[in-house]
């Protein structure tokens, strides 16, 4: 019977988010930090703003030590439920029709668009009549 294991739900564990009673989710287990925040090499303060949340990015980032991954085990007190922890979403800007405050400038543009390669065309009939007639 001792042997089963405790399920926390995120929000239960960010409760515990003081330096007198610390909890943090690393690879969906919950470990009990509180004892250990004096000890931190990164500070007390790494560990408590890694509450509510799960820290295991953060964690996997540091790069820690095999030494300090099995040290984590006396802190553990139990597993988190996936289904309580945000799932992270790729963010997508939101779509907006595009939007042409000033009419005019469309306009304009369309008879550049019309006027430019008839003024090019135009200079260059002019160059080569001059360069013939020359």
């Amino acid at each position: 019977m001792g042997d089963e294991v405790k399920i926390f739900t995120l929000s239960e564990v960010s409760e515990h988010n003081q330096a007198h009673d610390c909890w943090i989710v690393i690879n969906g287990k919950v470990y009990n930090v509180t004892k250990f925040l004096e000890d931190h090499p990164g500070g007390d303060e790494v560990l408590l703003s890694s509450t509510g949340k799960d820290a295991t990015n953060d964690f996997e980032d540091v790069g820690h030590s095999e030494s300090a991954r099995e040290m984590m085990e006396q802190y553990y007190v139990g597993k988190i439920d996936p289904t309580t922890i945000p799932k992270k979403t790729k963010y997508t800007p939101p779509k907006q029709p595009h939007y042409n405050q000033d009419k005019t400038s469309e306009f304009i543009i369309k008879i550049l668009q019309f006027l430019v390669p008839l003024a090019i065309l135009g200079l260059a009939v002019g160059i080569r009549i001059y360069t013939k007639s020359g």
